[in-house]
């Protein structure tokens, strides 16, 4: 018997499918970095997370990781870090954050990307480090490996920059897979765990919007799901070569996570249906989710009422965000 999908977002036919607009309603601002910060900090910088325009998982290695062909995104929803060097005496750094949710002790990314920058480098000094959340966790945008790969860029330079973005990179994919992008100029091919990097040039701007329910998925959670044997081959080099060469509203976007994430969470089904409802031109799941994506505008209908209906829907957190991309490899995100 053929499954009808539900239409979430009917009332557009009444209205017809009206150019979209470039009016922004109620949606959520990302924060610049600096803001609301009174204290004095060596070193104050943005922790931005990324999307994964497509994401092909290849085949499973012998050391158990899974080799992925993908394009990072970096984007302008991020969180912030501020680093300030503590006395010589001092025999432990200092990792502040008022979220709950983040761990303070030696697991967190950050004070073990501070760890491996200290082990190969042979530098000593400890650091007070605030991080600011706003990265929602669980969502596959990569929030952690950002604020590790924040990390060794603000030590680094605050030790006289002893190190170089490529050494930085190898530093990082000690600690992740995701880590190394970040010290890409932004939009980078990945390949290997995620950790070989291509620099690709700057994508066309579009409006970005990340929409993320409130359930999360473990990144192992959802690779366990994943049958590669039933993945459709496609091309990644073709998938990046359109990218670079066409309009970014006419590719295709490909994440092979979504069929095990969709099947752990069925919710994420649904919601990806209403956004493409919506009249966003290309909508995907970020990493491992949960978060999606959605480039271009909601019909012009939708504007004030895309928000609440979604909210009302799916339970989710709506974000407005760009492409984000360095100026160069002396510059960090955001950083003039």
């Amino acid at each position: 018997m053929a499954f009808v999908q539900p239409n979430f977002f009917a009332f557009r036919i009444a209205h017809g499918t009206s150019p979209r607009s470039r009016h922004r309603a109620r949606f959520r601002r990302v924060r610049m970095s600096g803001e609301e910060e009174d204290e004095r900090w060596d070193l104050e910088l943005a922790s931005p997370c990324k999307i994964n325009l497509f994401l092909r998982i290849l085949r499973k290695r012998e050391d158990g990781y899974h080799e992925l062909a993908s394009m990072f995104q970096a984007i302008s929803l991020h969180d912030d870090l501020s680093f300030t060097v503590l006395p010589d005496d001092a025999e432990e750094d200092q990792l502040e954050c008022e979220d709950p949710n983040v761990p303070l002790d030696r697991s967190n990314l950050v004070l073990k990307a501070i760890d491996v920058f200290r082990k190969r480098t042979g530098r000593t000094e400890k650091f007070r480090v605030k991080l600011n959340k706003q990265v929602p966790v669980q969502a596959g945008l990569g929030g952690g490996s950002a604020n590790a790969a924040t990390a060794l860029w603000g030590v680094n330079q605050l030790c006289g920059k002893i190190a170089t973005n490529e050494e930085l990179a190898d530093f990082g994919a000690e600690i992740g897979s995701d880590i190394s992008f970040f010290f890409s100029l932004g939009t980078a091919y990945c390949t290997g765990r995620g950790e070989i990097l291509e620099n690709v040039s700057e994508l066309m701007p579009t409006s970005l919007y990340i929409i993320k329910p409130k359930e999360g998925l473990s990144t192992a959670a959802v690779f366990q799901n994943l049958d590669i044997a039933s993945i459709e081959d496609r091309d990644p080099l073709k998938l990046k070569e359109a990218l670079e060469q066409e309009s970014i509203y006419t590719v295709e976007f490909v994440n092979d996570l979504e069929v095990p994430s969709f099947k752990l969470c069925p919710k994420l089904a649904d919601i990806k249906q209403a956004c493409e409802e919506a009249g966003f031109r290309g909508v995907l799941m970020s990493g491992s989710g949960t978060s999606f994506f959605c480039l271009g505008e909601p019909y012009r209908d939708f504007v004030e009422t895309f928000e609440e209906r979604m909210k009302e829907l799916f339970n989710v957190d709506i974000y407005q965000a760009r492409f984000l991309n360095r100026k160069d490899g002396d510059h960090w995100y955001l950083q003039s």
